[in-house]
């Protein structure tokens, strides 16, 4: 079994589990989330990865938050001390426009990812009780806040409280550079 495949596995048993301590049946997570019930059965069996957007949903549905979900995946120590994540290791995201991995194994105060690449266009809002910090390492990307708008170039950096309504695409132009994002979420659990 590839790494990819075992990580998948682990956030599908993550997923089974609270939504089982939450006395949800599939088919109630999936009205809720708006999602297939084909596509949660899959995903809790590990066959199949879900979106950033899917696992927001998912995530909102059970009363949790992304970080929490895939630090579950990575380990079931309610903390670890010290996390080592090789190059290329991670869990993998499925990300519109392009890819991402998270960058610490376990649950922690802060949840880095990076993502390669980036929609071409708006996408879901998304809302979440943790803050949030992102740093543009390469390419630009438009980040819009439920109150204002913000162009990021490389170099770049946001910050907003958690709460906000927010959501991002790339940017096309500044030589067509990929997109390389550096996303920080508060990481505990909820």
């Amino acid at each position: 079994m590839s790494v990819e495949e075992a990580a998948g596995e682990r956030l599908g048993e993550s997923v089974r589990r609270l939504r089982k301590e939450r006395g949800m049946t599939l088919v109630e997570l999936a009205r809720a989330a708006d999602l297939s019930h084909s596509f949660l059965s899959q995903l809790e069996r590990g066959r199949s990865r879900p979106s950033m957007s899917s696992l927001h949903r998912i995530a909102q549905a059970l009363g949790t938050t992304q970080p929490a979900l895939m630090a579950a995946a990575e380990t079931d120590e309610p903390r670890v001390g010290v996390s080592l994540v090789r190059a290329g290791g991670g869990l993998p995201l499925e990300n519109p426009g392009g890819t991402g991995r998270t960058l610490v194994a376990g649950a922690h105060a802060l949840y880095p990812m990076l993502f390669v690449g980036a929609p071409d266009e708006w996408g879901d809002w998304y809302t979440h009780p943790g803050e949030e910090f992102i740093h543009v390492m390469a390419g630009s990307i438009l980040v819009e806040l439920e109150d204002s708008l913000h162009e990021l170039l490389p170099g770049d950096t946001l910050y907003y409280p958690g709460g906000m309504a927010h959501r991002w695409r790339g940017v096309r132009g500044y030589g067509a550079e990929t997109a390389r994002l550096l996303f920080v979420q508060e990481g505990r659990r909820r």
